[in-house]
């Protein structure tokens, strides 16, 4: 890697703080002259290794220790994983936001729900346009992605050019029919690229991802073929998806109902921007059809990920106040699963089952695309913007080096290709690249009250409580002469059932009247001393004989 004499002026630092080492969560610092703006604040959703967490958004530290220096927040596009931390950037650091006018829509709504809506400064930018902020100007470029209103960003300082395209695929037949400004890219690579990010989701899936109009041929074949009622799950932010639904109802003689929070918030507002469009009567208020279960209906809903409060899940427990499953029902997945949500997908699908309906998802039909690039759109975006730098951005770590390697391969040098993680920073410049000291990153686990942190501690504390339960032994002790007066008395939940174990809980007792006579007289007169040797002994005796590991919480009273 070069290490070339250059001055800060002439050089650009890039600071990923999320979306590198994980498909969500993104936010990216770029930092010139002393001067910094971010590029998407998005969050994760929780897996099941996050147990009671509702949502995962990146520790903003550095921006919050670097307040006075940050310009402004441009986001690409308005899925949650690029717009849902803003809340909680906001309450710390106040930043004008731009972004294109379906997004800002999408922000609006989510600050509503933090009552944040009078805070924001929300700045309008279409496709084509540019907007400057100190020395940083940039230019909005329309790319075709699952969501409406998507863009990739030519960031241009004196330093030079970054693209960073955001989350992108290469439609050659988009449902608005808004291509993706393949000119505008190849003419900034024409004038000289420093530095390209680029969307790594599909980094490890060749060819080309296929249009989402061939989705919508496919929902045309099959409500023509499917009697009865259909109910299709997807994601609500996906408005082309919603848009081919109600276009194949209608064509097949079926009226569409919209059911789902979120799906009926979106649809709403893309409706009256003029995004999605549709004649008169095509769609109608699920109460009209509540008392005529043999309407010709589709019924687009959220759920598609398994969630268990979402309307779909509702529907298949038999608990939707709207919409109950009948037998002869076809329920469709029109999305792909997210990882780790594979479990909660498919008890869905069961319940469905269970109740009579047939199910029909990405496996079994063609009903869901991609929005993000496959290799070989991933390898023409290269082709036209030949940066001299590749950072790949936006990917687990083995998407991020197979999209490495990909670069390398169209040809730019190996010792200009960067895989960085959250917290490493590049500084770039014409004459050269430099890793520089890491800045703090991390997680930031929110837990019922948005604004709490649950941390890490907590999160590992629930993790073992899930796995192992929890013992809890009361002991107590005259801490003048160490003499034990009560207990030790056994507590357990999901450990082991305290009726049916007797005999091991009696085996317990000892090992914790053992662990007591192991100390002498003045460490049983410290509570704390008592409590590490009674909850060590317990541990080790229980994992050597069970193979198990519980919480083991010892109470000592002082008496």
């Amino acid at each position: 890697m070069p290490n070339a004499t250059h001055t800060h002026s002439d050089t650009l630092t890039v600071t990923p703080l999320g979306g590198l080492g994980e498909v969500g969560m993104n936010l990216m610092v770029l930092e010139y002259a002393e001067k910094l703006i971010v590029v998407d604040c998005g969050v994760l959703f929780p897996n099941a290794d996050m147990p009671g967490v509702d949502l995962v958004f990146p520790d903003l530290t550095y921006l919050v220790e670097n307040r006075d220096r940050l310009l402004a927040v441009f986001l690409t596009h308005g899925h949650e994983d690029h717009i849902g931390a803003l809340p909680f950037l906001l309450r710390e650091v106040d930043v004008p936001i731009y972004g294109t006018p379906m997004t800002l829509a999408l922000v609006r709504s989510r600050l509503a729900e933090f009552q944040l809506s009078d805070v924001a400064k929300l700045i309008t930018v279409r496709a084509g346009q540019s907007v400057s902020a100190g020395p940083f100007s940039v230019e909005y470029i329309r790319v075709t992605h699952s969501i409406i209103d998507a863009a990739a960003l030519a960031i241009s300082t004196p330093a030079g050019v970054v693209i960073h395209t955001g989350d992108f695929k290469v439609d050659p037949a988009p449902v608005d029919g808004e291509l993706l400004d393949e000119a505008r890219l190849t003419a900034y690579g024409d004038k000289g690229v420093l530095a390209l990010l680029s969307d790594s989701t599909n980094a490890e899936q060749p060819g080309h991802t296929r249009s989402e109009t061939e989705v919508g041929k496919t929902l045309r074949t099959l409500f023509t073929q499917i009697p009865g009622r259909i109910i299709v799950a997807t994601f609500s932010s996906n408005i082309h998806r919603v848009q081919q639904v109600i276009e194949a109802a209608h064509a097949a003689g079926k009226r569409t109902a919209i059911v789902g929070r979120s799906m009926e918030q979106n649809t709403r507002i893309t409706h009256e921007m003029g995004f999605l469009k549709y004649p008169p009567g095509a769609v109608v208020p699920i109460g009209e059809l509540r008392d005529d279960p043999s309407a010709p209906v589709v019924i687009v809903t959220t759920g598609s990920q398994g969630e268990p409060l979402s309307a779909l899940s509702r529907m298949a427990m038999g608990e939707h106040r709207d919409v109950c499953i009948r037998a002869g029902d076809t329920v469709m997945l029109s999305s792909r699963a997210i990882p780790g949500n594979e479990l909660p997908i498919g008890r869905v699908i069961n319940h469905l089952y269970r109740q009579g309906a047939k199910v029909v998802h990405a496996r079994l039909s063609e009903i869901h695309v991609s929005g993000h690039a496959a290799r070989d759109e991933q390898t023409k975006m290269l082709q036209w913007v030949r940066p001299r730098y590749f950072i790949p951005v936006h990917g687990e770590l083995r998407q991020l080096i197979n999209h490495a390697r990909l670069a390398e391969q169209t040809g730019v040098p190996p010792e200009r290709v960067f895989v960085l993680e959250n917290g490493q920073r590049m500084r770039l410049g014409q004459a050269g690249a430099e890793r520089l000291e890491n800045v703090t990153a991390g997680r930031t686990f929110v837990d019922g009250n948005t604004f709490h942190d649950a941390g890490t501690v907590v999160l590992r504390d629930r993790q073992n409580l899930s796995e192992g339960g929890i013992l809890v032994v009361v002991v107590g002790l005259n801490l003048s002469t160490g003499e034990l007066l009560l207990g030790p008395e056994l507590l357990t939940r999901g450990f082991v059932y305290e009726d049916a174990s007797a005999g091991f809980m009696v085996e317990l007792k000892a090992v914790a009247i053992e662990a007591l006579g192991s100390l002498d007289r003045e460490s049983r007169s410290d509570p704390e001393v008592v409590r590490v040797r009674i909850r060590n002994r317990l541990r080790k005796h229980i994992e050597r004989t069970m193979g198990r590991r519980p919480m083991v919480m010892p109470m000592i009273l002082e008496m």
